[in-house]
């Protein structure tokens, strides 16, 4: 098998997943997304310690070390990641990165008023 098949595979999956990373409002298909990247850049290892291995008859196989390294990574980074999902779920009520980060700005309108946010009132009342 050529190299270019896997290269071309990993390249697809790899734009497929920054497309969801930089299109998606759900955090949690975002990890998804970025989990997908991850696994075109194992592809592209093992393709790649594949085919160096064969011409120049090297036992090493680091590419496939490295490889089970992003695995172990991408294992701890999701189950993190789901966590700080979760637990920001259980307190906004929402997992819309668009709306968490209007909270976080103060664009919300949640002063208490309803108009103005807290952080201008209060600079308003200095």
């Amino acid at each position: 098998m050529h190299l270019a098949y896997p290269a071309v595979l990993s390249a697809l999956l790899f734009c497929t997943g920054l497309y969801g990373v930089l299109a998606r409002r759900n955090a949690i298909l975002v990890l998804m997304s970025v989990e997908l990247m991850l696994n075109a850049v194992n592809l592209n290892l093992v393709a790649f310690d594949v085919w160096l291995s064969r011409a120049a008859r090297d036992t090493l196989h680091s590419g496939q070390a490295l490889t089970l390294f992003t695995v172990a990574v991408a294992a701890a980074e999701i189950g993190i990641g789901l966590a700080i999902v979760l637990a920001v779920y259980r307190n906004r009520g929402t997992s819309d990165i668009d709306r968490l980060r209007d909270t976080a700005e103060g664009h919300g309108g949640d002063g208490p008023d309803g108009g103005t946010p807290a952080a201008e009132k209060a600079e308003a009342t200095a």
